[in-house]
């Protein structure tokens, strides 16, 4: 079968093992979009550490969950947002808005959906966690 979203299979099965009460999951190909949405959860505290260990080919990613996790997903295709309608992609896609966080990526990084307002930045949203 072929692979069509790296970042899609690293949520879904963060998600599954979530769910599953386990306290870590490998996660297998790696890229450097998975490792900058890992540090935003980790930043948000939605997981704990996660650890990249090279295997010379594609990389794999060991992360520690931590009970936090609810839902996370992958947004396809990857719309284009502007900085105004951040906030209707917001009510569209998070629960709440006390929680939670939409991840874009920006022309200044990848970051959440609150630092994107804050620098005035659009993009095209990757995915969402809460």
């Amino acid at each position: 079968m072929v692979r069509v979203s790296v970042l899609g299979d690293a949520l879904k099965s963060m998600y599954n093992a979530e769910k599953r009460g386990k306290k870590q999951v490998l996660i297998r190909p790696s890229s450097k979009v998975v490792i900058k949405f890992l540090q935003v959860m980790m930043k948000h505290g939605y997981i704990g550490e996660f650890e990249f260990v090279d295997n010379h080919r594609s990389g794999k990613i060991v992360v520690e969950l931590n009970g936090r996790l609810n839902k996370c997903g992958v947004i396809s295709p990857r719309y284009d947002i502007s900085a105004g309608d951040i906030e209707a992609w917001v009510g569209r896609v998070l629960p709440s808005r006390q929680f939670g966080s939409m991840v874009l990526t920006t022309s200044q990084g990848i970051m959440d959906h609150e630092e994107a307002r804050r620098k005035k930045l659009g993009g095209k949203v990757l995915g969402f966690f809460y």
